[in-house]
């Protein structure tokens, strides 16, 4: 089995997985975000571990492991990425399993079980072109002042949305146009995502327009740009034009 099949399918796996226990009535809210995380964290641990036992691992429900630094190959998985909106019922929620080789994104599956997806960075879909008004998608909870400021300079309309994974296949998916991002994220959040991006010739990077770099000793990433590469300038530039601000 390839990796990116591995990612696929445990990500689908997790999805039905987490699913089901929601369907069962057995926990609400929080209790049953927690619940999800363990599971679906039990899932992908035990099998990646079964099918790559020589790849290191990093989970957001794992405690970190430094030896992972001397592998040139880690999956990165975030078991439930939007633990808040899986707990309230809702669907913009999703899986992440990705593979950074030499601390790129090199292959990533994302989730959306709620509706009924898996987004692939070896299956790209045809991405749909730009309406005329473009729209950002934002935190629906707390959107990022340097977003707000791009969307207004561009006459884009804010889109709000649940999880990382969520907003960033929503540009995948052509039903947004920009994924800007400056509240801190961790590794796990993002990798999954940018490898199913790039694979679908979009742009990924820093808001500064660095590249993403993974399997750090620091898993923080302050920030993230996923949008259309026909807008990642104008979209860069506007960001640095927001922070020299006063």
């Amino acid at each position: 089995m390839t990796d990116a099949d591995i990612a696929a399918e445990l990500a689908e796996q997790a999805g039905h997985l987490l699913l089901a226990l929601r369907a069962s009535g057995q926990y609400s809210g929080k209790l049953l975000g927690d619940e999800g995380d363990r599971l679906a964290n039990a899932l992908l641990c035990a099998e990646l571990r079964r099918s790559r036992p020589d790849d290191a691992l990093l989970s957001e429900e794992e405690k970190d492991k430094p030896s992972r630094l001397n592998k040139s190959r880690a999956w990165i998985v975030d078991p439930v990425d939007g633990t808040r909106e899986y707990g309230e019922g809702r669907s913009d929620w999703a899986v992440h399993v990705a593979l950074a080789i030499d601390g790129v994104a090199a292959i990533g599956a994302v989730a959306l079980p709620a509706l009924g997806l898996v987004l692939r960075s070896d299956q790209p879909i045809e991405v749909a072109p730009p309406p005329e008004r473009l729209r950002v998608v934002v935190s629906r909870t707390r959107p990022a002042r340097e977003a707000v400021a791009v969307a207004e300079a561009l006459g884009a309309e804010l889109v709000p949305m649940g999880s990382a994974g969520a907003k960033a296949m929503a540009v995948v998916r052509g039903e947004t146009d920009i994924y800007l991002h400056s509240g801190g994220q961790y590794e796990w959040d993002s990798c999954a995502p940018v490898a199913v991006a790039l694979a679908h010739g979009l742009h990924a990077s820093r808001i500064d327009g660095s590249p993403l770099i993974y399997n750090q000793a620091d898993t923080y990433i302050p920030d993230l740009l996923i949008c259309r590469c026909e807008h990642a300038a104008q979209v860069l530039a506007l960001v640095r034009e927001v922070q020299a601000a006063p």
